[in-house]
């Protein structure tokens, strides 16, 4: 059975009936039929004039044993159990499960068998969304063919797929294909770096930024900036580490026969790898402004609160001689020859405003207000 068909292909069981517990259908072709719960695609095939093909298979019987040649990409999504027994079934391979890409060995991230090469990288996904996060996605080279198997939706695949349509060229191949999305992974990562450091270029404009006029900032201005500041510190940490995770894959990628065979591949391959190392310094260099303007807003924060504390300082001075005015005089001896003088009410204040005035002029003059 040829899987690229256009045409919507259906085998069911003639022994059940249609509805039961064991009935079986396979599809594959364009449309709304045969869509798993949730209704999104599960596998794309993408031949290598660019043309994409969607298949849903929610059981099959008997099983297909053969794909068109022009397809030189399966893109699995969510993939279930059935799915995976499919795409096995075809090329041969062991497809990697959710808890297979978990696995942090290298040995069990990088890998061929039985022809086939392994790899597993980290990718960023959700940038857009509050907490972006990394998302690891299987890459099998098989059969001159790319599987890949992933169970989120990086933006890189969205915008390869599109440039897929527009230009085809260099995808005609497995290998090449592959090297192509990698290279679109990478952009995209670059793209990230670049919003980072122009989100942080105006957040250090905005912490360092003086008030119009004698307008003090909002409380808690600065700590809302502080927040930012952490959350593109999150950003460019797992940046980094998906930057690490690609630079692994494409070292081991190089030693592939199928990219040894090409001398164009052999150099996309070795341009891919120092444009992953350029941005892995650049992430670097992005980490250490995001370390200084860090300790910049807390030490700002840190000013901010001091003023505070010596506004109260300065009051606590100020007051200190008429408080000491006031208890010299509210003492209840009985020989005080204040208290029969006329004038000992009015000394007694004015004595008490001066004492105050003097230690305020005192710190004017030292700049301390």
């Amino acid at each position: 059975m040829d899987l690229g068909s256009p045409v919507t292909t259906e085998l069911r069981k003639q022994s059940s009936p249609k509805g039961s517990a064991t009935h079986d259908t396979f599809r594959t072709g364009k449309g709304q039929g045969g869509l798993p719960p949730g209704g999104e695609p599960m596998i794309t095939l993408h031949t290598s004039t660019g043309e994409a093909r969607e298949l849903h298979a929610a059981g099959f019987e008997p099983r297909p044993q053969t794909l068109d040649p022009a397809i030189v990409w399966i893109d699995m999504l969510q993939p279930n159990k059935a799915e995976d027994a499919l795409v096995e079934g075809l090329l041969g391979i062991s497809v990697p499960t959710r808890e297979d890409l978990k696995d942090i060995e290298p040995s069990s991230r990088l890998y061929t068998e039985n022809g086939a090469v392994f790899m597993t990288a980290s990718l960023l996904c959700g940038v857009d969304r509050e907490r972006p996060a990394l998302t690891d996605v299987a890459f099998v080279l098989a059969q001159n063919r790319v599987v890949t198997v992933r169970y989120d939706d990086p933006r890189a695949f969205t915008l390869f797929k599109a440039a897929l349509k527009r230009s085809p060229d260099g995808c005609g191949t497995g290998i090449g294909l592959l090297l192509r999305l990698l290279e679109t992974i990478t952009d995209r990562t670059a793209e990230i770096l670049e919003h980072a450091a122009l989100k942080l270029d105006d957040l250090s404009h905005r912490v360092f930024e003086t008030p119009a006029g004698s307008r003090r900032r909002d409380p808690h201005y600065l700590e809302e900036r502080l927040r930012e500041v952490a959350a593109q510190h999150r950003l460019v940490a797992l940046a980094r580490d998906s930057l690490s995770s690609l630079d692994r894959l494409l070292t081991f990628l190089y030693t592939v026969p199928d990219t040894q065979a090409e001398t164009e591949m052999k150099e996309l391959s070795r341009t891919l790898s120092r444009d992953v190392q350029t941005l892995s310094e650049h992430a670097t260099f992005i980490s250490g402004n995001i370390a200084f303007l860090l300790d910049a807003s807390l030490g700002l924060i840190n000013v901010e609160q001091n003023a505070i504390i010596k506004i109260f300082s300065i009051a606590s001075v100020v007051f200190l001689p008429p408080t000491l005015v006031a208890s010299l005089y509210g003492m209840n001896f009985r020989f005080m020859p204040e208290l029969d003088w006329t004038f000992g009410y009015p000394f007694a204040i004015l004595l008490m405003i001066v004492s105050a005035i003097i230690p305020y002029l005192f710190f004017r003059w030292k700049g301390w207000l």
